[in-house]
């Protein structure tokens, strides 16, 4: 990308969306197109196709989605499958009507199947049955991701997908149900230690394995990848570490400063036993993470510090 380059970044005050601005802004990239949702609905076709023909980016990153944990995806099915497919069907869509040069789509680790060989390579796409509790969430991302290689290899495109694994950093969503299991720590713990409540009980039993990516990292692979890579086949953003979520646990606790008890209600699902990217693509393609969780943690923690409850509807990426 020239740095003069018109780039649309639809998301762009989600958590992914607005670390990718960020990292454009901080390589030198001046001509950065952005619009809020009430500036521009992703889900109105009409007013999707409107914006390119006025617009014409010639790169785009699609980091906007209706996201949310394993509650929300359980009471929103439908929701969930319908503003995800539409919004990345009509950005994709109106991108190649209009001639962006590259587009680059981000999904999630979610797509995966349920009992995938692990660490999951991207070739394990579409291999054996999906994890029920975000199946409607993980078939609207796979549709994106499959659109973008028909493109390629009926026209000709440039379109590009990530698959993150588990994000966290400024601007998550801190919702204490509706939120991912990182950020709804942080919110849980930080208000126990507030309150002096004597104990906290989270979801499951704790033993889910999750790896989790620092968002800023994600963002530069991202503008790395619009740089370096081009391919019908996905590639994988995470750290290749992983830990148990009741290890995960202990430590949101141990940087919030929290003393009390914690407690398990294994009455509540556990989601998908393990989830670990491998991540050698990225790798040999010469990038790797930065930032190390306990790190990332404490930044998060002075993020949610300074604006704990963001908007409902978030327009960001990440794990189930």
């Amino acid at each position: 990308m020239e740095k003069s380059a018109k780039i649309y970044v639809a998301g762009h005050r989600g958590m992914v969306g607005s670390a990718i601005v960020r990292e454009l802004r901080r390589q030198g990239y001046v001509n950065i197109v952005t619009r809020t949702h009430r500036e521009l609905d992703l889900t109105r076709q009409e007013a999707v196709e409107r914006f390119f023909a006025e617009e014409r980016p010639e790169y785009v990153f699609l980091a906007a989605a209706k996201v949310g944990g394993i509650e929300a995806n359980q009471s929103a099915l439908a929701d969930f499958m319908y503003e995800n497919m539409i919004l990345e069907m009509n950005v994709i869509h109106s991108a190649w009507q209009n001639g962006c040069k590259k587009l680059e789509f981000l999904g999630s680790s979610c797509i995966y199947p349920r009992m995938a060989p692990q660490p999951m390579k991207e070739n394990c796409l579409l291999t054996s049955e999906l994890e029920k509790t975000n199946e409607a969430y993980a078939l609207a991302k796979i549709s994106g991701l499959k659109y973008c290689e028909y493109l390629n290899r009926q026209y000709g495109t440039d379109y590009i997908s990530v698959m993150p694994t588990n994000l966290y950093g400024p601007n998550d969503n801190y919702h204490p149900t509706h939120s991912h299991v990182l950020p709804a720590l942080i919110r849980r713990f930080h208000e126990a230690k507030e309150q002096h409540l004597p104990f906290v009980t989270c979801w499951g039993d704790g033993s889910p394995l999750r790896e989790f990516l620092y968002v800023d990292d994600l963002a530069n692979l991202c503008v790395f990848l619009m740089n370096n890579y081009s391919g019908n086949e996905t590639v994988n953003a995470g750290t290749g570490k992983e830990l148990s979520i009741k290890e995960l646990t202990e430590l949101v606790a141990k940087v919030i400063g929290y003393t009390g008890e914690i407690r398990w209600d294994p009455s509540k699902p556990n989601g998908t036993p393990r989830k670990l990217l491998d991540v050698s693509k990225a790798a040999a393609l010469g990038w790797s993470y930065k930032t190390e969780l306990e790190e990332g943690i404490r930044f998060s923690y002075q993020d949610f510090l300074k604006n704990p409850i963001p908007a409902g509807f978030s327009f960001l990426l990440s794990e189930r």
